[in-house]
């Protein structure tokens, strides 16, 4: 009887103590996310691995963001789908990337990305009003060129004229909410170019079309967030190959010490890890070469096995000549000043703009450097680092489905703060990181 008594009143006693959960409330605050849009380039299209393709397009930004927006009253957010899983079939158009075993020059097989074996989609108009205005390729003037969609096979897509320019897309859906990440591939064209074949764009032109756009988001009342622009320098396609990633045996190095001797050159080499030659018209030699200083980038794009088996970056086996690296698989000390100065006053164009129009600003540079020293979020560590970071795709520039969860995050925190929303996060533990064989 005793002990019946002690459990009911452990029970009792368990029950008075036990606390009441609150329901989180959503709610839109000062921000009315009716008739939600979205307006950028690549990054904010889903565009990934390479790519223009369903899952990514699902997994945007844009979208992820949407979802969340739709608990607080937003309506129906409209893509320009595509519904092939591998890309848009435009003209130089590869599938997707995704991670398999190639085998290199020197029947080396490894873990590595690859294009995948499937179907492009044709590039052909969806028919229909979309929301989602992102498009890949698109630098901050481009908005404002008529007939954009001739230039442009994703715009093309879902251009509501020929002769259109992308601005004139915004007025007729009446947005009362939007979220606007353009600019960086108006420096971002020039860095992947390696300095060659592009051009940054001027920060006169590049405040009058990003005030422009601006200007046309907020005609009719609508409240937003921007994003700056992070250091494209930092992202993996241009720290995953590192300056000094010439790796030399004992008895190579030797050969290439007389090598150089022999054309009175005055570099020298050892055992382990060597820099680069690259050329540079200034060099006082004969070759104009030097070796690659720290800070200076090599691009992912530089044809691997022509470092591994032919010689670039050092001495071609064929002649025996110095080989360098062309320099547009090449960012120099004095092109990533440029562009490193460039991102700085864009993003303070970006910070007065956000004041102007009394919008919201993520701060999408200091989150990159947060991202190049690690976080945790949702308990998942995650950093820039190529295929294993889980953020970034294996074309090494653009977002992954978890590093879209973890941008959309980032808005949601902006939105919040700005409007005193009460947005709830995205999940990223729902999305993945690069998905392995």
């Amino acid at each position: 009887m005793k002990k019946i008594l002690f459990i009911i009143l452990s029970l009792a006693m368990f029950t008075a103590c036990e606390r009441k959960i609150d329901t989180f409330q959503v709610g839109q605050g000062s921000a009315n996310f009716t008739t939600y849009i979205a307006v950028g380039n690549s990054m904010m299209a889903g565009y990934a691995d390479g790519a223009l393709y369903n899952s990514g397009q699902k997994n945007s930004i844009p979208n992820l963001l949407a979802g969340q927006f739709q608990l607080a009253g937003s309506g129906t957010f409209v893509q320009p789908v595509v519904t092939s899983n591998y890309g848009v079939g435009y003209p130089g158009a590869k599938p997707k990337l995704v991670l398999g075993y190639p085998v290199d020059c020197k029947g080396v097989v490894s873990l590595g990305p690859v294009y995948s074996d499937g179907a492009l989609e044709p590039v052909a108009p969806v028919g229909y009003k979309v929301n989602n205005l992102a498009i890949p390729g698109a630098k901050s003037f481009h908005m404002f060129v008529p007939g954009y969609a001739q230039y442009n096979p994703f715009y093309a897509r879902f251009a509501s004229s020929a002769t259109n320019m992308v601005v004139q897309e915004i007025a007729p859906l009446n947005p009362t909410f939007f979220t606007m990440w353009l600019g960086d591939n108006d420096v971002l064209g020039y860095a992947l170019a390696g300095g060659v074949g592009d051009s940054i764009t001027s920060p006169a032109l590049f405040q009058q079309a990003m005030g422009g756009m601006l200007t046309a988001l907020v005609a009719n009342g609508a409240k937003g967030v921007i994003a700056n622009i992070p250091d494209v320098t930092a992202i993996p396609f241009f720290t995953t190959i590192p300056y000094n990633g010439l790796i030399l045996t004992k008895s190579q190095a030797d050969s290439v010490n007389m090598a150089m001797s022999l054309y009175h050159l005055p570099f020298v080499y050892q055992k382990g890890p060597n820099p680069f030659l690259v050329g540079d018209p200034g060099a006082p030699n004969p070759f104009r070469i030097r070796q690659m200083q720290p800070g200076e980038l090599v691009l992912l794009s530089v044809p691997q096995d022509s470092l591994k088996c032919r010689g670039m970056g050092i001495i071609n086996p064929g002649t025996f000549f110095p080989y360098p690296i062309p320099s547009q698989y090449v960012l120099t000390a004095d092109e990533v000043a440029k562009i490193q100065t460039a991102t700085a006053t864009y993003n303070q164009i970006i910070a007065g703009l956000a004041t102007h129009f009394n919008v919201g600003l993520v701060d999408m540079n200091a989150k990159l450097k947060e991202l190049q020293n690690g976080i945790v979020w949702d308990g998942i560590k995650m950093n820039t680092t190529f295929v294993t970071g889980g953020v970034f795709s294996l074309d090494g520039v653009h977002l992954n489905p978890r590093g879209c969860a973890v941008a959309a995050n980032y808005f949601i925190d902006a939105v919040n703060s700005k409007y005193g929303s009460t947005i709830p996060k995205v999940n990223i533990t729902n999305y993945p990181g690069v998905i392995f064989p």
